[in-house]
């Protein structure tokens, strides 16, 4: 089954105010760009990507949430921003039932999120239609290979000493 009809299962499937809340948020988003591919991922989250992650969605128990990934990198002059605003990347909006939607608000959101990820794409899949976006497999990541070899070289030195200390014990011992 395709994203789209992932977050259509998913919007019907809430018979309360947040499944209409969803679909309102959804045909927004679509609004801004007719070509922004619809994602589904991490076990049922809808996600809009353009060039990268540009926002996603979320219906929790009693509220909504919107979250951009790059959202600190976003002006926010309408201040729609509500949630998550102490992180360094990571920007949300929350909803409660009854509230609005400052539609020009999450617009320029959008917007925004599309018009920074255009500046450097996420790497993706040749053939990705609504995939996750993937970087590419068998290249060690070097951050992992530094880690890796950090923790190596004290284990080496550690097993070096406690053959030098068991040396000392057996001639010690004769």
């Amino acid at each position: 089954m395709d994203a789209s009809k992932h977050i259509d299962q998913k919007i019907a499937s809430l018979s309360d105010w947040r499944g209409e809340f969803l679909r309102s948020l959804r045909q927004l988003i679509r609004e801004v760009d007719a070509t922004i591919v619809e994602e589904w991922k991490w076990m049922g989250t809808p996600v809009w990507n353009h060039d990268g992650i540009v926002c996603l969605a979320n219906a929790h128990k009693h509220h909504v949430k919107v979250t951009f990934p790059k959202g600190a990198k976003l002006s926010d002059p309408q201040r729609v921003f509500n949630a998550e605003l102490e992180g360094k990347a990571w920007r949300a909006i929350d909803w409660s039932e009854g509230d609005t939607i400052n539609v020009e608000g999450l617009k320029g959101l959008v917007r925004a999120a599309i018009a920074l990820n255009g500046t450097k794409p996420a790497a993706r899949k040749p053939d990705a239609v609504s995939s996750v976006s993937a970087k590419k497999r068998g290249t060690p990541r070097v951050a992992a290979t530094k880690k890796a070899a950090a923790r190596a070289k004290p284990a080496a030195k550690k097993t070096a000493a406690a053959t030098a200390k068991t040396k000392t014990k057996r001639t010690a011992k004769k």
